[in-house]
């Protein structure tokens, strides 16, 4: 059976983290651990740096809306330990962790993580246009699945499923020939240029 206890895990972040509110929770696959919002980008930091931890790899970001309980949302995160696979100095032990955040459903923002794992960028952005969580400080927060001009957020529970919606996002943008191939040529020279080191001359 997979390992679920994360007791260790817990034990080494409350010394990491000492003011951050850690607890296990009930998993069948993997440790699974709550931490408060307020101190999840600390967590967060201590689970890739911590010579004991290094879970290097974020291999997933989603959500949960639990309508009508309270807090509302759940934020998950996975996070991988690669072992000596991946290591900093002597390696720790490779496993996986589940860590979930819990969100209010009237001030549905976190801390995005994406100054420690650049990687969830386009995760965050994900959840961000799907449940209409803001990840603040993410340096390009903004709708990725559905068109800009989208009214709600498709995997709320309270969103209404059968609605009719016309969006113009579908209609292809018009170039001309010549419009498209010297968007092809700028395009190359400022590659050029910039293998080269140099800046590009806009011309």
């Amino acid at each position: 059976m997979p390992e679920t206890d994360a007791s260790p895990v817990i034990d080494l972040l409350r010394t990491a983290v000492p003011g951050a509110t850690l607890e296990a929770a009930p998993a069948t696959d993997m440790p699974t651990v709550f931490v408060d919002r307020e101190h999840s980008l600390e967590v967060m930091t201590a689970l890739r740096d911590h010579p004991g931890l290094q879970f290097a790899l974020l291999s997933d970001v989603t959500a949960l809306d639990q309508l009508p309980a309270s807090p509302r949302f759940v934020i998950v995160y996975h996070l991988v330990c690669l072992g000596a696979a991946f290591a900093v100095g002597t390696p720790a032990p490779s496993r996986r962790l589940r860590v979930k955040v819990l969100v209010d459903g009237e001030d549905p923002r976190i801390e995005s993580v994406v100054s420690i794992f650049p990687g969830a960028g386009w995760l965050e952005r994900e959840v961000f246009d799907l449940f209409g969580i803001v990840f603040e400080h993410h340096p390009d927060l903004r709708r990725i699945l559905t068109p800009d001009e989208w009214t709600g957020y498709p995997l709320r529970k309270d969103y209404p499923v059968q609605i009719r919606k016309t969006t113009p996002s579908w209609e292809p943008i018009q170039l001309s020939v010549e419009e498209f191939a010297e968007n092809i040529r700028r395009q190359r020279a400022t590659a050029h240029e910039q293998a080269r080191g140099t800046e590009p001359s806009g011309e």
